[in-house]
């Protein structure tokens, strides 16, 4: 399948990265089983429907493959880790040219609509219906690190060790690979003791929100960059209302979501500048 639509979801450069990261189907010797398809008409398709929002069953034909096909390899690379790999092997790619900077990491949260399924829970901010939280951490420039779902009741704090231990070890354009950034930003919800005293015993630096001493407004010229970067996830329709049944699948396309954010920087990069 070449098309225009085709190559502008998943162009030939993101395609180098993707390829070698897919599992490798192994045919059973008896016969049988699962055929063999285009591997990257099935990505292309996924890539579609995060973009687009459309229901498995709307896909357009023009694919080359079935509905039933693509949301069964979605769910095999999900359980297989490839969105985070994949989210890695491109956070790579901008390490290795520069093109992160590390001087802080910016945390923040949003929720949307849940129709069903596991990680959900009453939003407190939606008249108490059923909801998910995305919780997103971004380098200093607003390039998404580490993303994780959780349900809307959950308090935003609970995602504020696990985005940080989240961060893959990434190339760098100098040196080993890094992971820890030298501040932490984030808003008064994130604050308390054990926070600050975790950071500072990691070495990192805390810049979080104290309530009642500190507004929002101190941190404003840093976190509209994270708060940017979840409008740019937003972007993908997929992500808007939540659908899937499985938390596991939402946290897969936000991941996915992760990767073509990180992707578009990558493709802004002029060839060779390493």
């Amino acid at each position: 399948m070449v098309t225009d639509l085709s190559h502008r979801l998943v162009p030939d450069k993101l395609w180098v990265l993707v390829g070698p990261l897919l599992p490798s189907f192994t045919p059973r010797p008896q016969g049988g089983g699962t055929a063999p398809c285009d591997e990257r008409a099935v990505f292309t398709a996924v890539v579609y429907v995060l973009t687009s929002g459309c229901a498995w069953r709307y896909l357009p034909p023009t694919f080359g493959t079935s509905p039933a096909t693509v949301h069964r390899r979605f769910t095999a690379w999900t359980e297989a880790g490839l969105w985070r790999r994949l989210h890695r092997a491109v956070l790579d790619e901008l390490g290795a040219r520069g093109e992160l900077d590390w001087t802080s990491a910016i945390i923040d949260a949003a929720s949307v609509r849940a129709k069903r399924g596991s990680l959900t829970g009453p939003n407190p901010v939606d008249r108490g219906k059923k909801g998910s939280k995305l919780h997103v951490l971004s380098e200093a420039q607003g390039i998404p690190l580490a993303v994780a779902v959780s349900g809307a009741n959950v308090h935003d704090s609970r995602a504020f060790k696990p985005l940080l231990l989240g961060i893959p070890a990434i190339r760098s354009r100098r040196g080993p690979r890094r992971r820890r950034p030298v501040k932490v930003r984030a808003d008064k919800a994130h604050f308390s003791r054990e926070h600050l005293g975790w950071l500072r015993s990691r070495g990192l630096i805390p810049r979080v929100a104290r309530p009642g001493i500190e507004s929002g407004e101190r941190l404003g010229r840093h976190r509209w960059k994270i708060e940017r970067s979840i409008a740019w996830l937003f972007g993908y329709r997929r992500l808007t209302v939540r659908y899937e049944r499985k938390g596991s699948h939402f946290l897969a396309f936000l991941g996915l979501a992760a990767v073509l954010t990180c992707y578009k920087k990558l493709a802004k990069l002029r060839p060779g500048s390493r």
